[in-house]
């Protein structure tokens, strides 16, 4: 499941522990979400990397397009 959307601590984090509880894998775009306040969205962010690193991919958006099977773009 690829995840991106607004409030990095709430709708985000509702979204990936649902997906997360299910079984799914969870592929975050880490450039296609965001936060209302910096701090919150930051630490996020860490954790999502970190705490849920063996539950949650973080990749930037290029990088997930660039790995899409019969994509011609090369990722640098």
């Amino acid at each position: 499941m690829i995840i991106t959307g607004g409030e990095t601590d709430v709708c985000v984090l509702a979204t990936v522990l649902g997906a997360v509880d299910w079984g799914f894998r969870v592929i975050l775009a880490t450039d296609a979400v965001c936060g209302s306040a910096d701090e919150t969205h930051d630490s996020m962010m860490n954790i999502y990397a970190n705490r849920f690193g063996q539950q949650v991919e973080c990749i930037s958006t290029e990088r997930l397009l660039a790995s899409w099977p019969g994509t011609a773009r090369p990722y640098s």
